[in-house]
């Protein structure tokens, strides 16, 4: 979680422009040739090479602002800028059109600025927020440059024109914003839009393994490539569909990879998945993919070699910590959500749960490198 205390920056800080807007002055301000009706519902889709994400565009609250930034886009004004302006995990600025030439860089946060009227409204900036960059106090200089915010920017409200918030892909804005920069807050690396476009409102899409069914998700196999060697697993979609869903989403996302074997119970269990022992923290979009899972008890006997799901007292606990029977634990059967059973490699299991232990944890790390997913 990020601490918005020690991450809200004046609007002063963000708004390192030149006064070369000055210069356009007198000019016809934009006003969009597009009707509120035209512009509601749209969406735009930013694609950096850091990834990608998803603005919600606002023209009830902004018409003017909206209908630029569509014409920008329609007219690929946008491609290869880069963000040239950040505060790590607070803001990022981009939009500038002199950011396209890297040999302009002292010139950059000077370009595209004094082109429509300021709109205020009573739109706050909430983490995610997307809003014109000007001119101090001068309420004719917003323009294509933009600002977004990773956490809520409360100083900010009423000095700049919100129109939009990112729907999808705020940890991509949260990367950027982790760029270094030099003394005066410019960017040292470039991070570039590779294209922005213009889209319908869409849905978020769902995590991943979402939608398939039972079959689909049987037809994969995990193998967990440990210190010991590789073990597989069969997944038992049919007894615990959503442990499966849950176990290959967090798989596919690598939350496993670089963990560790951390409990091992001799002729009883040998335990990973626990996120601590992993050697690097998560990022926020596995973070994200991270939950609880109500229980989905069978009779699948908690026999050697079948896989389950650890958990607390709770019995709607369970989350990434998952183990392996290496004897007869009956006393786990209609307790514990079984999941999957080994296939291959129960000589790995067996090395694992041979390993010195103090009590119940190794006295030498046992990785989990990662959980490789197949599909027959």
């Amino acid at each position: 979680m990020y601490d918005p205390n020690v991450r809200r920056v004046s609007f002063a800080t963000v708004l390192l422009c030149s006064v070369s807007a000055l210069l356009v002055q007198g000019q016809d301000l934009f006003e969009s040739p597009l009707a509120i009706e035209e512009m509601r519902g749209k969406q735009v889709v930013v694609e950096t090479t850091a990834g990608r994400f998803v603005i919600d565009l606002l023209p009830e609250a902004a018409p003017n602002h909206v209908g630029l930034i569509m014409q920008q886009v329609a007219e690929g004004g946008l491609d290869g800028t880069s963000f040239h302006r950040m505060v790590t995990r607070g803001i990022i600025q981009g939009g500038d059109p002199f950011s396209k030439d890297p040999a302009r860089r002292e010139e950059y946060g000077q370009g595209g600025l004094g082109l429509v009227a300021a709109e205020p409204s009573a739109e706050q900036h909430t983490a995610g927020t997307v809003s014109a960059v000007g001119v101090p106090g001068d309420p004719n200089s917003d323009g294509t440059q933009f600002l977004i915010t990773v956490v809520p920017q409360p100083g900010l409200d009423g000095h700049h024109t919100i129109w939009g918030r990112v729907a999808e892909g705020l940890p991509v804005v949260s990367r950027i914003s982790e760029t270094p920069v030099d003394a005066s807050g410019k960017a040292t690396e470039r991070v570039e839009i590779i294209a922005a476009t213009i889209r319908d409102w869409a849905p978020p899409p769902p995590p991943p393994f979402t939608t398939e069914t039972v079959g689909e998700l049987a037809a994969y196999r995990a193998v967990l490539e440990t210190g010991a060697g590789p073990i597989t697993l069969e997944l038992l979609a049919d007894v615990a569909p959503e442990h499966v869903r849950n176990f290959l989403r967090l798989a596919d996302a690598g939350v496993y990879d670089g963990m560790a074997f951390h409990r091992v119970a001799p002729g009883f269990v040998i335990q990973t998945g626990f996120i601590p022992s992993r050697g690097e923290p998560l990022t926020e979009e596995q973070q994200a993919l991270v939950g609880t899972l109500a229980p989905e008890f069978s009779d699948t006997r908690h026999v050697k070699g079948v896989v389950s799901m650890a958990r607390g007292d709770d019995e709607a606990s369970a989350s990434t910590s998952f183990f392996i029977v290496v004897g007869e634990a009956t006393e786990l059967d209609g307790v514990y959500t079984a999941f999957g059973r080994v296939v291959a490699g129960i000589d790995a299991v067996d090395q694992i749960a041979a390993a010195p232990v103090d009590g119940e944890t190794p006295t030498t790390r046992i990785p989990l490198h990662r959980v490789r997913l197949e599909r027959d």
